[in-house]
């Protein structure tokens, strides 16, 4: 079964014990895609239901409390949810039928608002690994013929695939990692701390969000440093629909901001929804995103002058949205 496949089946199944699969009686019910409740994107769907309810007439909003930015794109193409968040990159690679989603295609999804938040790709390594090799850039790490063991998320989240992008880019694969001695250790986030703190790991990647726990805990607890992309990961990440960005200085173990690639997160919706309720959901988010913003500060990244972007999209604009970009002159 594919990646995609067990995404989609653990959704299909959360959806089914928590009552919400059946179709909604009410013709006018939206369903927006977003992830279990306690996440940042169900905080995010429950803002967005009270500003589209108070300025969409006629319009209720159901949260769909499954899926997340791997799911999300098939949760719309399927019909599932008629809006979700997504991350720009991974709706791209579900329009291609690529990585994550070995050729099923969501050729149906649309964007809605582009910009919404930055979600950073990010590399940590060891000090100490660092000073034994006389390294000091991840380009001299990735194409020197040392061991390295790296650490990173389980399939199934987006981080694999780019960090096979970035091995690609130097010119390397796992099986060359592996060759020359290093590991590549999938894992859980709980296991990722001991790992670092006791050399096991050496170079780390995993997405990079103000607060998260597990780079908390291993800035606290091992010797490490943040290291930035190189040039050659970033064009090649580029192709794949993420940008180039700098990572704030969150942590404690950065001295400046750090390169990284950005996955970025909008909101999508199915072609299918009708034009005049995607110009008034878009119309809503985005003339109302102060309010947003208040409730999931990461929105206060937002620039209304990127929200129709190709860059901040990934994906073409669904025509209601292209409208009301047209109108204030994004377009």
């Amino acid at each position: 079964m594919t990646m995609i496949k067990k995404a989609l089946t653990r959704w299909s199944a959360g959806l089914i014990l928590g009552g919400l699969l059946s179709v909604s009686a009410h013709a006018d019910t939206l369903k927006i895609g977003a992830m279990p409740v306690g996440s940042g994107w169900y905080v995010a769907a429950a803002a967005l239901e009270k500003v589209i309810e108070a300025s969409v007439k006629d319009t209720d909003v159901e949260i769909i409390a499954r899926g997340g930015g791997v799911a999300n794109p098939m949760v719309v193409q399927q019909g599932k949810a008629d809006i979700a968040l997504s991350n720009v990159a991974t709706s791209l690679w579900a329009t291609r039928g690529q990585l994550l989603y070995e050729g099923q295609e969501a050729t149906d999804i649309r964007s809605l608002v582009g910009g919404l938040n930055p979600v950073y790709i990010g590399a940590i390594v060891r000090n100490e690994y660092l000073k034994e090799n006389g390294f000091s850039s991840l380009k001299e790490i990735l194409e020197s013929d040392k061991a390295v063991n790296i650490m990173m998320k389980p399939p199934g989240s987006n981080i694999p695939p780019a960090v096979d992008i970035v091995l690609k880019a130097h010119g390397i694969s796992r099986a060359d990692i592996e060759a020359r001695g290093g590991r590549i250790i999938q894992i859980d986030s709980s296991q990722m701390a001991p790992l670092m703190r006791d050399g096991r790991a050496d170079l780390y990647f995993d997405t990079v969000l103000r607060g998260h726990p597990t780079i908390q805990e291993i800035a606290l607890t091992a010797d490490v440093s943040f290291i930035d992309l190189s040039q050659e990961s970033m064009d090649a990440l580029a192709e794949y629909g993420l940008q180039k960005g700098e990572i704030p200085q969150w942590f404690d173990i950065q001295d400046k901001p750090t390169l990284g690639g950005d996955f970025g997160t909008h909101l999508i919706a199915h072609k299918n929804l009708p034009d005049d309720v995607a110009y008034a959901i878009t119309k809503s988010v985005v003339e109302h995103m102060e309010t947003l913003a208040a409730e999931f500060p990461a929105w206060k990244a937002f620039k209304l002058e990127r929200a129709a972007s190709p860059e901040t999209n990934g994906i073409p604009l669904h025509p209601g949205a292209e409208r009301y970009y047209k109108e204030k002159g994004l377009l």
